[in-house]
């Protein structure tokens, strides 16, 4: 697909293409020596869950989120994170961080806590949200774990491709997300890294799985199980058909989402014996239930809906959400997949993204599944929407989509003067041209070479982990901004707490209005 050329040229220039944004938030979870799941409530160490800028809990107390700032080079991004590592190991005592998308050594449903955010009406409502999301789908799928990736360009960027108005830039993002849906497999296929899952994951569970060893199953092809039935998969969900084709369109389809009852919900209530355990009985909670591998993003302000906060400021970043943990490496990801995830992006962004329709979101959908479970396959084929000829083989898909990355990398890197962006794409070649080279192919034969399963393969890699960072303490002036970053959490927790003069029903009932 031709890209304008003179689109592609603006990116080699120093003020706009070397300053695109991006951030990173990584979920893992906390796990105990013997790798079970941690029973202890959130490390009072790692500050306030509720207003921590950088460390905060995803579905379970056991469950960090780490979160970056945004930052302008891959360099900065990647830092940070390893920072909020070092802190993190420096306060969860003897805990490990388990370095795979996929759990092990989860009891029953009840025994995974959920969140607990403090005695605000806000931190009550996340706690509630949580209770929803185990009542629905189960708890033992929320903790499955992962890497969202933020990005966005910079003013100097959108001025240099003509774009000066936030409607346009908002209209541009959906572009660039319509087509991420259309090529995400390619990342699924890429940096998948959960071929494989523990048998206590599946011990409840329908699957099409097959036993690896006696501690794990798995699928000889598999690239991302995280992404596929196992993972954040929801029937309810399944009807919904959220149009990105613009912002009106997209908030209209959430709007429905978040206002339509859907029977089995509606069969709990909202409330038993008093105590609330889900929000609403509407087929989404609210927007963030939404499983989507790619989201518009706009930061909302207290108390505001984010659907509410798109209508009002258009989209200012998107959220890439189908990024497994990459169990290889201490921080769950390195600069060259951010730099070639930068790269993929522009190409969504800058390639025509013609609008998409129900027939095209199946296709998305079975293209994503078959990736999933037979991304390795020799000679899988995808369905590309050309007609009668439309199912073309993955490789020569992902080798022409590499292709059309390749102008945009070149001229990245002559806007930051590297070779870097280029040497990114060319090990995303070497992956398509031998699967062996992609992490799931490395996860299956690191068990098989190692004669381990997936539980001790992963507790091997978190040990090595966890010494990685704990040999590179933190220095004083570092350690200071941290504990000045968790005192100010709980004073700005208790300020929250202390302002609230409505009771909780009150809350919620204008906290989930449209």
């Amino acid at each position: 697909m031709p890209i304008d050329p003179t689109r592609l040229a603006v990116l080699s220039d120093p003020n706009s293409g070397a300053r695109l944004q991006r951030g990173i938030e990584k979920e893992s979870l906390r796990v105990e020596p013997d790798g079970s799941l941690s029973p202890a409530a959130h490390p009072p160490g790692l500050g306030s869950p509720l207003t921590h800028p950088y460390v905060t809990t995803d579905f379970s107390e056991a469950q960090l989120e780490l979160i970056t700032g945004v930052h302008p080079t891959p360099e900065a991004c990647l830092n940070e994170l390893r920072d909020i590592h070092r802190f993190v190991y420096a306060n969860i005592g003897d805990e490990l961080l388990w370095p795979s998308s996929m759990p092990c050594l989860v009891g029953e449903d009840d025994d995974i806590p959920v969140g607990q955010y403090g005695s605000s009406n806000i931190g009550q409502a996340k706690t509630v949200y949580r209770l929803g999301l185990g009542l629905r789908y189960g708890r033992l799928m929320q903790t499955i774990s992962g890497i969202h990736y933020n990005f966005s360009l910079p003013d100097e960027l959108w001025t240099a491709l003509g774009v000066d108005n936030q409607d346009t830039i908002t209209e541009r993002y959906f572009g660039l997300i319509r087509n991420f849906r259309r090529w995400s497999w390619l990342l699924i296929y890429l940096f998948g890294a959960s071929p494989a899952v523990c048998r206590s994951f599946t011990r409840n569970l329908e699957h099409n799985l097959q036993p690896f060893d006696e501690g794990s199953q798995h699928l000889p092809h598999a690239t991302c199980l995280r992404m596929g039935p196992l993972g954040y998969q929801s029937s309810a969900q399944s009807s919904l058909q959220i149009s990105y084709n613009s912002l009106d369109e997209y908030a209209s389809s959430m709007e429905a989402a978040l206002t339509t009852p859907y029977p089995d919900y509606a069969r709990h209530g909202v409330q038993r014996d008093g105590e609330y355990h889900q929000l609403n009985t509407a087929i989404l909670q609210i927007e963030n239930e939404f499983y989507g591998t790619i989201r518009p993003k706009q930061p909302v302000n207290q108390g505001e809906r984010p659907v509410n906060a798109l209508r009002a400021r258009g989209v200012e970043y998107v959220e890439v959400r189908c990024l497994d943990l990459n169990p290889f490496l201490p921080a769950g990801i390195d600069t060259s997949q951010i730099r070639f995830i930068d790269t993929f992006l522009l190409l969504c962004l800058l390639a025509e993204s013609p609008p998409d329709n129900p027939q095209e979101m199946e296709r998305m959908a079975g293209n994503q599944l078959a990736v999933v479970e037979r991304g390795r396959e020799p000679g899988l084929e995808l369905d590309q929407g050309n007609g009668s000829s439309s199912l073309t083989p993955l490789t020569s898909w992902a080798g022409n989509l590499l292709n059309d990355c390749a102008d945009i990398a070149l001229q990245l890197d002559e806007a930051n003067g590297t070779s870097d962006y280029s040497q990114a794409l060319e090990e995303q070649r070497s992956k398509v041209a031998d699967p062996d080279q992609t992490p799931s192919a490395k996860v299956l034969a690191a068990m098989r070479d190692q004669s381990v399963p997936f539980f001790r393969f992963t507790m091997q890699q978190a040990l090595s982990h966890a010494q990685h960072f704990l040999d590179q303490p933190l220095t004083a002036e570092e350690q200071t901004h941290f504990e000045n970053l968790v005192d100010e959490s709980f004073r700005s927790q208790q300020a929250i707490e202390a302002a609230d003069t409505r009771t909780f029903g009150e809350f919620l009932e204008e906290y989930i209005s449209l």
